[in-house]
């Protein structure tokens, strides 16, 4: 058994296990059932012009000197795989009648926006930003490496985030008493979770929200360059990546896992793969009952007891004779919503499946490169993204395929009525290409239980200290995947990197 590391799946955080493990000379054998790499992280060509990555739309992290740039510096990808930075005094457009909200990267500024538009509220919203700042660096501590060092240095901001680990976001808001409209303005990001703030961890929120104002980014060559830079690593260091493979059965002998049998999706012939490690990027979950519940222990089978995050509805969208920048659109995210109380919206859409008044988020990541080869020369990419219901959509396509692409059709409707109304007044007239994705699509091209988007829900039940890490409690098998880590591109580097330093001792983070 030559081989090191038998990795199951090529999901971004497996991708950087997996050019880490080959950089550092381990041999490395990834397999994939799909035709592309990178999970939720993959991009998919569309005819001969359009090419659009399936749910990535701008990142954090990728500063120097944090998780992204230390992960690509030991790589020695840090010169060619760049960021470019989004606007600093407004990464996020936040949009509701009535009221409009740029978040800035500098929090003094976000105050002082935040005072302007709730001068009756100030001291709401400067002890809520306080409380966020407290929870952020508590947090910083005791996700280190020298915990009980560092509490005692930051033991008042390390208490402020302990004793919120279980708390929502809506609680927080609650306990500052601030006014709906400043609640709805900070969580608008909402799609970001695909959760309202009264399901939505406060913990997940403060280190997503936190993250972005040290620096939101998009990949100068989009993420499909990310992508194959990692797996070209991984090639060049002697690793083998095996596409359209799907792994039918875990190999185990005497309590450890010694591979996998696997059958070639194109010629169904299968075969076995056999290493010193196996890493499973796949659900945690459902790599479990595959394997055979039982046989993990007591308190991993309650780890992974958890839910699975919401799923999303997308829409890839290219424009024509038409500049966005003439109407608003640039070096930013806008996030919309019609109904002030994001409780509600989400429960509208997610539980009653009426999107009349949808909220949601528009991307443009053209404005942050010079790489158009995503798009026709003239055309602009901008696409829309708002939560959905899995069962619901799978329901509607089992029973009536026509009716779920007309469903599909319909939301879109919905929301280009919204930018007509509020961005574009012709925007129907400049749409030169429209797609849709739904849940289902998620579990067709992504391979991810329930369509989920992020693994287990960012919940408070879930997102806590105790959540699964990459520990199986088999011998040879660990998880490295959102759920056993952190979801989101730079989650996904961070959950690869600790576990390949936790497996070598190699330090990077």
């Amino acid at each position: 058994m030559d081989v090191d590391y038998l990795i199951v799946g090529s999901g971004l955080s497996a991708l950087v296990f997996g050019a880490l493990s080959a950089k550092a000379g381990s041999k490395v054998i990834m397999l994939e059932a799909h035709q592309y790499p990178g999970g939720f992280g993959h991009t998919f060509p569309i005819g001969k012009h359009y090419k659009f990555n399936a749910q990535l739309h701008y990142v954090w992290n990728c500063g120097e000197g944090e998780t992204v740039n230390k992960v690509l510096k030991k790589l020695k990808l840090d010169k060619q795989v760049t960021f470019e930075s989004f606007d600093p005094q407004g990464f996020d457009h936040m949009r509701m009648p009535g009221y409009q909200l740029d978040i800035p990267y500098d929090t003094d500024l976000l105050l002082a926006r935040l005072w302007a538009l709730f001068p009756q509220h100030v001291k709401q919203c400067t002890a809520f930003i306080d409380e966020v700042r407290r929870t952020a660096d508590g947090l910083e501590v005791l996700s280190g490496d020298e915990q009980y060092k560092n509490i005692i240095k930051n033991f008042g901001q390390t208490v402020t985030a302990f004793n919120n680990i279980r708390c929502t976001l809506q609680e927080i808001f609650d306990k500052h008493r601030l006014p709906q409209e400043a609640q709805t303005l900070l969580a608008l990001q909402w799609p970001d979770f695909l959760l309202p703030p009264n399901q939505l961890s406060f913990c997940a929120w403060v280190l997503l929200f936190t993250g972005y104002q040290r620096g939101a980014y998009y990949p100068t060559r989009h993420f499909e360059h990310v992508i194959n830079s990692l797996t070209k690593t991984i090639e060049d260091n002697g690793g083998q990546i095996i596409y359209e493979t799907h792994v039918d059965k875990f190999m185990i002998e005497n309590n450890r896992v010694t591979g996998v049998e696997a059958s070639d999706l194109t010629t169904q012939e299968t075969a076995q793969y056999e290493a010193k490690c196996t890493i499973c990027n796949m659900d945690p979950k459902k790599a479990a009952h595959s394997i055979g519940i039982e046989k993990f222990s007591l308190k991993l089978r309650r780890q992974l007891n958890y839910a699975y995050s919401p799923s999303n509805f997308m829409a890839y969208c290219s424009v024509k004779d038409i500049n966005l920048q003439d109407y608003g659109f640039g070096r930013w995210n806008i996030f919309h919503t019609c109904n002030p109380d994001l409780n509600a919206a989400f429960d509208a859409m997610y539980n009653q499946h009426d999107y009349s008044a949808p909220s949601f988020a528009i991307s443009t990541p053209d404005f942050l490169t010079d790489d158009h080869s995503d798009r026709p020369e003239g055309q602009q990419i901008i696409e829309f993204l708002t939560v959905a219901d899995y069962q619901y959509f799978k329901d509607l396509k089992a029973d009536d395929s026509k009716a779920y692409r007309k469903r599909k059709r319909g939301i879109l409707d919905n929301i280009i009525d919204i930018v007509e109304e509020n961005y574009i007044p012709d925007f129907r007239e400049h749409l030169a290409y429209k797609n849709t994705g739904s849940p289902t699509t998620n579990e067709n091209f992504c391979w991810c239980p329930q369509g989920n988007s992020y693994g287990s829900a960012m919940t408070p039940s879930y997102f806590n200290l105790f959540r699964l890490n990459h520990n199986s409690s088999l011998k040879g098998l660990y998880f490295c995947n959102a759920s056993s880590g952190y979801a989101g591109f730079a989650g996904t580097f961070w959950t690869g990197a600790k576990l390949y330093q936790n497996l070598t001792g190699d330090r990077i983070l």
